[in-house]
């Protein structure tokens, strides 16, 4: 089994080939190539390469699919005794991309 552990917009994510993926919006178009970089951990059927903190020989290569919005989550502030109250929504803007290859120099 072959997987890497990348970091992408300051969350780290196991990753493995063939599975999608939902990012932190990536401004780009629908259907391009991009690759990710910050490859920190890659394990390749039990042969484990750690980077010190990332790994230059590994790069991770995924076609956008789609960009969406996730579920609402609501933000409640409240003080107590002070007749304080805010309810804010959020939905956080996506970009779901496919991971198609995970090679190493």
């Amino acid at each position: 089994m072959k997987y890497a552990i990348v970091e992408i917009s300051g969350r780290q994510f196991w990753i493995e080939t063939g599975k999608y993926y939902d990012l932190n919006r990536i401004p780009t178009e629908l259907g391009k190539e991009i690759t990710l970089n910050r490859v920190l951990l890659f394990n390749n059927s039990g042969e484990i390469l750690i980077g010190k903190p990332y790994l230059d020989s590994v790069k991770v290569t995924g076609k956008v699919l789609e960009h969406l919005r996730d579920r609402k989550k609501i933000v409640y502030k409240m003080r107590p005794k002070k007749k304080t109250r805010k309810k804010q929504g959020h939905r956080q803007e996506l970009t779901r991309v496919l991971i198609e290859d995970i090679s190493i120099n």
